[in-house]
């Protein structure tokens, strides 16, 4: 059949119809850009029509490559009006998916709360500065010196062993309680001396519900002149009651610590069944039935300590006490895994 003017318009105008029905049903952009290979590229039916000009007669061609022209115009621009009507409708989908409503009301943040270890730390503080003790600090990492020797611990005691204290290179051990803080204490201040020292303190032992290699404590000393054991149990059991209650009853048993004599471990009646050893559910889990919890050592400085320092023990008496920051705050707040207080679990934390 041979390809005339009229019948290439015919041609060309359906394809153009084609097109806008095509176009009228697309709805995303996949389809528009199907749509538009189809109709507008190098392969579509109106890019074909073009090719077939060659089969015209020469007089035709000019008018009907117009026409062919003039139908890709129509259909690239209602291409692109349906194209920005598509990307309008997904952009008011979008912002209405994430549309704010202001009139709910707001998510709260989470808030920080601090460790229930800084938080006993910080209260012991408090309650014996207002008994007239300043805080003094020291170096974590120390000599055997302050460690051991000026505290009365003879060369042979078994917590000088690398079983025991974490040794460091240069004949340096990470300290294994808070008491060389006293030693440089005294040596730069005369009496009277009235401090305590909270901090860090290192030791070999394996963790375990009860045990740290990593641990805090509180130690205290008052030195002056007259100082007895009953000045020591009157400070201890006014610190029991401020911290554990008004009822808490302390009793002392006889002990042994190289740099205090007389020495006694300090117990106190166990605040989670007031002493009694049992609860609802049976016996205390706490006390384990005994009704008595233990909290601290303490006892009278040695004269050897006073003798390291400079300390006239003729004329000067005084006590040394050290608790653990841990063991106080499992017994305060009921906690019987000391690991939970090192995992940094803000739902454990939370409930302090």
């Amino acid at each position: 059949m041979t390809l005339t003017r009229s019948s290439a318009e015919r041609d060309i105008g359906a394809v153009e119809r084609q097109a806008f029905e095509t176009l009228a049903s697309a709805a995303s952009r996949d389809a528009l850009e199907s749509l538009r290979v189809r109709y507008l590229g190098k392969k579509a039916k109106l890019t074909a029509l073009l090719r077939a000009m060659k089969d015209l007669p020469a007089e035709d061609r000019p008018a009907i490559g117009a026409f062919v022209n003039q139908a890709k115009e129509r259909v690239e621009r209602a291409l692109e009006e349906k194209l920005a009507a598509v990307r309008a409708e997904e952009e008011a989908a979008a912002l209405a998916a994430s549309r704010v409503d202001v009139t709910l009301p707001g998510r709260r943040r989470t808030i920080g709360r601090l460790s229930p270890l800084t938080q006993v730390r910080r209260e012991v503080t408090e309650i014996f500065r207002s008994m007239g003790f300043s805080v003094e600090e020291g170096p974590e990492v120390e000599t055997e010196y302050y460690n051991f020797d000026a505290l009365n611990f003879p060369p042979d005691h078994p917590s000088r062993d690398a079983q025991d204290t974490l040794l460091v290179d240069g004949g340096y051990l990470l300290r294994t309680h808070t008491s060389p803080v006293q030693i440089r204490t005294m040596e730069r201040q005369k009496p009277p001396v009235r401090m305590i020292c909270p901090g860090w303190v290192y030791r070999a032992d394996t963790l375990d519900a009860s045990h740290s290699p990593m641990f805090s404590q509180v130690e205290g000393l008052l030195v002056d002149e007259g100082v007895s054991l009953g000045d020591l149990f009157g400070i201890l059991n006014a610190f029991a009651q401020r911290f554990f209650g008004e009822r808490t009853k302390t009793r002392y048993r006889p002990s042994f610590f190289p740099f205090t004599e007389p020495s006694a471990e300090v117990d106190v009646s166990c605040m989670i069944c007031a002493g009694t050893g049992k609860t609802e559910a049976g016996t205390c889990r706490v006390c384990k039935g005994t009704g008595w919890k233990e909290i601290l050592g303490c006892g009278m400085v040695d004269p050897n300590v006073f003798k390291a320092v400079g300390y006239d023990s003729e004329r000067y008496t005084g006590f040394a006490f050290g608790m653990g920051i841990e063991r106080l705050a499992m017994f305060k707040f009921g906690v019987d895994e000391i690991r939970h207080f090192f995992e940094g679990d803000q739902r454990f934390i939370a409930q302090f």
